[in-house]
């Protein structure tokens, strides 16, 4: 059980283990394939060091004296400079259905805009409703095929929203 005390920070170097297994924990109870997606990153052993990196950032949501979930944002590969991805956002049951992806989705995208981002890009799955529905409430539109080289190939939605 989550308490109503929790918090959202940047991703700590001692996270990467609780944030690499919540999200091979997470994916594949969505119902979405392995292979072709971030389940096989390899930036889920080391997300504080890859999300070091210039214009990138993740934050994960933490309470109980445990991690929750996360999510981030960085450069699209193979992007524009000006275009960002929405990266890694999952979260445990326990948090879902309680705001929280709002609340980072919402970090995340004024962050982008303030690292000088005009856009924010992001790749899911046609059967995560539930995220499809935040996105859509936050402004992001459907796009008839993906943008950059992301390596997921298995998801089938992309979305793109203007940050300007």
């Amino acid at each position: 059980m989550i308490s109503n005390t929790f918090h959202i920070r940047l991703i700590k170097p001692e996270d990467n283990p609780k944030i690499g297994s919540i999200i091979r924990a997470v994916l594949p109870g969505t119902g979405a394939p392995l292979e072709g997606t971030a389940f096989q990153d390899p930036a889920l052993d080391a997300m504080f060091e890859t999300y070091s990196a210039p214009r990138s950032r993740y934050w994960v949501v933490a309470g109980n004296d445990t991690i929750w979930g996360g999510g981030g944002i960085a450069r699209l590969d193979g992007g524009n400079e000006d275009t960002c991805e929405l990266q890694k956002m999952y979260f445990l049951e326990g948090l879902r259905g309680r705001g929280f992806g709002q609340k980072l989705l919402s970090l995340a995208l004024a962050t982008a805009k303030d690292l000088g981002y005009r856009q924010c890009y992001l790749e899911t799955m046609p059967f995560m409703e539930a995220a499809l529905s935040l996105y859509k409430r936050n402004g992001f539109v459907h796009l008839d095929k993906p943008m950059g080289c992301t390596g997921h190939t298995a998801c089938q939605v992309w979305m793109i929203k203007d940050l300007s």
